[in-house]
């Protein structure tokens, strides 16, 4: 049987797509791809302990809000305070305070074009092997 081996990306509409790549690639320093409002992320970028999770929720969670939408993106950071910062200065809202788990610390931010989107900064101890977050993920809120 064909099986699913990882994340080839995440593809969403926008109502502008030009100015919201140029956007996070402005306050969050994705690199886009010179011809398009394309980003492409190596496996070697991802920081030790790093994974991509997939994760359906409940079509009635409030974990997404207060976006509308029926996604949200993650992105792993290097430093999460600094990554908030720069998206503020960029006119994105902070939602919620920064939670700190085993697994790593996360903070939230509504886009330009209110898309919620998750930051995750992995721990600097966790150990190779599976990643922590694939272990604990389930253990958070997910209402």
């Amino acid at each position: 049987m064909a099986r699913v081996i990882g994340l080839g990306g995440i593809l969403f509409k926008s109502s502008n797509p030009k100015k919201l790549a140029k956007w996070y690639s402005r306050h969050l320093g994705i690199n886009l791809e010179p011809t398009s409002s394309s980003a492409t992320f190596k496996p070697n970028d991802m920081p030790r302990g790093g994974c991509t999770v997939w994760s359906p929720f409940p079509a009635a969670t409030r974990y997404f809000a207060p976006s509308a939408r029926q996604f949200m993106i993650n992105f792993v950071v290097d430093d999460l305070e600094g990554a908030l910062r720069q998206v503020v200065r960029g006119g994105a809202r902070v939602v919620g305070e920064v939670q700190e788990y085993p697994y790593g610390r996360f903070g939230w931010f509504l886009d330009p074009e209110r898309n919620k989107v998750e930051l995750w900064q992995v721990p600097p101890t966790n150990k190779p092997g599976r990643p922590a977050r694939a272990r604990s993920a389930s253990r958070r809120t997910r209402g």
